[in-house]
């Protein structure tokens, strides 16, 4: 839906499709072009109107959800999704962001598909240690035995991918400085993060979900708590921070500290994460490795 001609265009999402709509769109000259994400569907509009020089933004749904509940549309169809988008656009004017280039999402779609292979085994891992049955065992023996080839060669890539950008190769050594983060969490977080390094503390943690937002009212005072943000990368920080607790001086001394001061176990490694990622971003930011102690300076950028 165009806004304020009120102009609907329905077309099939194939090239022919796309092409159509990207070139009525170029013919009104929007200052602004927004969709839903919708699990990777979206992806071939965003990049044809990318290439078409559009200002394009991909949406959050639950943000334009509820600015559909609060304006009392309570129905959901396609044309009135396509109206309450527009509105939301109006309304709210989202900045329009860049958008990955082809070998970053090249190495996005890697960084998925090892993650998905990584959950195939350990659900068939969790299934072999309940079965019974011999000719079972041995199916998902080498279902797992598969999966790890498929893995292992989806690691080759991204390693030689990472390491054959200059860039990313430098970010890449840089990151792995730091105790706790290894290869992959390296890669996952050049291929999830690419605005690591660019960003304020606050930005940061809040782009990726482990900034705590407060819950108060009137004189009550809620327990303040993470909300939003990049889930998966967000589960990628707290698997390298676990063991960072471990073998990083810095980061294990904060988690203690934090114990000392009453601090229950899960929020203080909340806590650890933020710290580790506001660490390996001033990291990104000054081009340094990692140094401990830590200087207190780091943690203001």
């Amino acid at each position: 839906m165009v806004i304020p001609t009120g102009e609907r265009l329905a077309v099939s999402n194939d090239p022919d499709g796309l092409a159509t709509l990207v070139q009525q769109l170029s013919l009104e000259a929007p200052t602004l072009v927004v969709c839903e994400a919708t699990g990777g569907w979206e992806r071939p509009l965003v990049a044809a109107c990318v290439e078409a020089g559009l200002p394009i933004r991909t949406l959050n749904p639950w943000q334009v959800r509820d600015f559909a509940k609060a304006t009392g549309r309570l129905a959901k169809t396609d044309q009135i999704d396509a109206q309450v988008l527009a509105c939301f656009a109006q309304a709210i004017r989202p900045e329009v962001r860049p958008v990955s280039d082809a070998a970053t999402r090249h190495l996005q779609a890697l960084v998925r598909r090892r993650r998905q292979l990584v959950g195939w085994m350990t659900a068939e891992r969790n299934q072999l240690s309940s079965c019974q049955d011999d000719r079972i065992r041995s199916s998902i023996s080498g279902l797992l035995a598969h999966l790890a080839d498929l893995c292992a060669a989806l690691e080759r890539d991204l390693l030689q991918a990472v390491k054959g950008d200059p860039l990313w190769g430098h970010h890449f050594e840089l990151l792995c400085s730091a105790p706790g983060v290894g290869p992959i969490v390296a890669v996952t977080l050049i291929a999830a993060l690419p605005e690591l390094g660019q960003l304020s503390r606050r930005e940061v943690t809040a782009l990726v979900g482990v900034a705590p937002f407060n819950q108060n009212s009137g004189q009550r005072r809620g327990q303040r708590g993470i909300w939003g943000g990049r889930a998966e990368l967000r589960t990628t920080l707290y698997m390298a921070t676990l063991v960072a607790i471990r073998f990083n001086p810095a980061i294990r001394a904060y988690y203690e500290q934090l114990l000392d001061r009453g601090k229950r176990k899960m929020v203080a490694l909340i806590a650890c994460v933020r710290k580790l990622l506001v660490c390996l971003n001033a990291m990104l930011k000054t081009e340094q490795p990692w140094r401990h102690p830590v200087p207190p300076a780091v943690l203001l950028r």
